[in-house]
């Protein structure tokens, strides 16, 4: 399979096994827990069709002018994919294997990753990837130290920078949730998160608060029954 934009040609082709692909650890150690805070949340809402894919530092690919470019943003979803999970284990081709991402993610650390690189020769630039080659719709750029966040959604063929509304979060509308920021504490790392609201502005809870929220429900009730005279069962 293959599409065209002006002076490139993208073939969209399964990455060949003899592949090498860039095993480089993630930047810093906040990557990882902000990555799986997003996933989380989700799984536990039943936002993650059976066949659909959230991405952390995993490589995807297509071929530009007949040379495999391959990026790994820090976060992405994948709305669905059409083949068996086996064969996406390794890497993942949209428009061959599925569907192009609905968004990704990349979160800014002390090191230069390029997430704004529009450099079109080979290798391109990763924001010149997702914008041009991939077209995927939502860009977030996230820095996680001061909890600033830079939304971009593609409007005839370029990205455009985002307005939060008046909640200061941002509605995807291909997940029918809203993004925005957090400040709190999880896993002993107490900062700014990214997190998920629904369309009536309810947070998706992670599992720690799940479960708060059922001790606090839980000696509310407690209290509640030692008021009318009843001692309740442990």
């Amino acid at each position: 399979m293959f599409t065209s934009i002006i002076n490139y040609e993208i073939t969209w082709e399964k990455l060949p096994d003899d592949f090498v692909l860039d095993n480089e650890p993630v930047d810093n150690i906040n990557q990882p827990s902000l990555a799986a805070a997003l996933t989380e949340s989700l799984e536990l809402a039943g936002k993650i069709p059976p066949n659909a894919l959230t991405t952390t530092n995993y490589d995807i690919c297509a071929a530009v002018n007949q040379k495999f470019v391959v990026k790994a943003p820090d976060w992405a979803y994948i709305p669905a994919i059409r083949v068996p999970r086996e064969e996406v284990k390794r890497s993942y081709t949209p428009q061959l294997q599925g569907k192009i991402p609905v968004i990704v993610m990349e979160f800014l650390s002390d090191t230069e990753g390029g997430e704004y690189s529009i450099k079109p020769t080979h290798p391109p630039g990763k924001w010149f990837f997702y914008e041009q080659v991939l077209r995927v719709t939502h860009y977030i750029i996230f820095e996680p130290d001061t909890g600033e966040i830079e939304a971009y959604q593609l409007d005839d063929g370029r990205y455009q920078i985002r307005t939060a509304d008046e909640n200061n979060r941002y509605w995807i509308a291909q997940m029918g949730l809203f993004l925005g920021v957090w400040q709190g504490t999880r896993e002993n790392r107490t900062g700014y998160w990214l997190r998920w609201w629904d369309e009536n502005g309810q947070l998706l809870l992670w599992g720690v608060e799940r479960t708060q929220q059922l001790t606090e429900k839980a000696e509310r009730l407690a209290a509640q029954l030692r008021a009318a005279g009843i001692e309740p069962e442990v």
